[in-house]
């Protein structure tokens, strides 16, 4: 089987989207495996993990430091027990890489720390991706970057300044294939927090593809993010949402994917090219000047004889002035279009 070679796409390219397994196994492998199957099934062009450990993210203690989420849908759990519920099994990896390349996916990650770099590296991910709260994180970065692989980089928790540093960390160690996710990290995000007018401004501070990480319920945000420049589109998928688990309430089930990849295509379909080319089939719809009545040569050319009207075969409307008291060439009949050479 032929693997699926990844790109970061440009300008031109159809959108890239992004399936995210994220937390959606709910630990269980054969879930895990028929999720990347209806990713595939829906027209999803990558599947995207998320490669941690508890211990990557944070430490095993409750204080005043590291204290229970304080609101929000994980209001109550602490950050340890979270992250150990939501990891997906390392063990897993060899075969959903296979589940997925079976299914014409591209496989990749989002690391967490650099032994899960490394990890993925052994695996052959042709990719990463550094979420949105790890763009501070500059070894992590400076680690991903070395391997000399694209990135793609959310920037859901990042000031102008982080998204600058990270940008040049990467550049600097060996990472130059480069794409910039617009990010609201609020779960799920509302339409009005999207801030989509950022993308074009984005792609030209940074010179990079750009593309969303979208948390808002439905559709609307990855078309409207196509329209503005976006050419990645990273969305959570859940098999069932009725199966519960840390990110179901904000990812989209099979069918809703499915129509989001229909219409993204489709709104892509109509961006096209700049284009002010009149169609040939057009300029007859438009009008013209035209024998009002019987005009026979001699004849002075009055707005009482000619008029503009549709189709547009005869001369155009902007020259009706400069024919008034011409004298026609030539008999004119009723309906005719007039042309330079039917007047002096």
């Amino acid at each position: 089987m032929k693997r699926k070679k990844f790109k970061i796409p440009t300008e031109s390219d159809p959108v890239f989207i992004i399936a995210e397994l994220s937390a959606n196994h709910n630990n269980n492998f054969d879930l895990a495996v028929k999720t990347i199957e209806a990713m595939a099934e829906s027209g999803a062009d990558a599947v995207k993990v998320q490669t941690y450990t508890a211990d990557s993210l944070t430490l095993n203690v409750d204080n005043e430091f590291i204290k229970p989420i304080q609101s929000g849908p994980w209001k109550g759990r602490r950050l340890y027990e979270l992250f150990k519920e939501g990891s997906l099994p390392y063990e897993w990896y060899p075969k959903l890489i296979e589940v997925a390349e079976k299914n014409e996916l591209i496989f990749f990650a989002s690391p967490f720390d650099k032994e899960a770099v490394d990890f993925l590296d052994d695996l052959d991910v042709q990719l990463y991706k550094v979420a949105s709260p790890e763009i501070t994180d500059i070894p992590l970065i400076q680690c991903i970057a070395s391997k000399g692989k694209p990135v793609i980089l959310s920037t859901g928790m990042a000031s102008e300044e982080d998204i600058e540093l990270a940008v040049k960390t990467m550049r600097e160690n060996g990472s130059n294939d480069i794409a910039l996710l617009k990010c609201t990290s609020e779960y799920p995000a509302r339409l009005s927090d999207a801030n989509l007018a950022t993308l074009p401004d984005l792609q030209k501070k940074f010179n990079c593809i750009v593309g969303v990480s979208d948390h808002t319920d439905g559709f609307i945000v990855p078309s409207a993010s196509v329209v503005l420049g976006a050419r990645i589109i990273e969305k959570h998928f859940i098999l069932d949402r009725s199966l519960g688990g840390l990110d179901s309430f904000f990812s989209m089930e099979p069918l809703e994917f499915a129509f989001m990849v229909e219409t993204v295509r489709k709104t892509q379909e109509t961006i096209g090219t700049i284009d002010y080319t009149l169609k040939e089939s057009n300029k007859a719809r438009r009008r013209s000047i035209f024998a009002s009545r019987d005009i026979r040569k001699g004849e002075p050319i009055t707005d009482e004889n000619v008029k503009v009207i549709r189709p547009g075969v005869g001369l155009h409307p902007k020259f009706f002035n400069d024919i008034l008291w011409k004298k026609a060439a030539k008999d004119i009949p009723f309906g005719t279009p007039i042309f330079w050479d039917s007047i002096i």
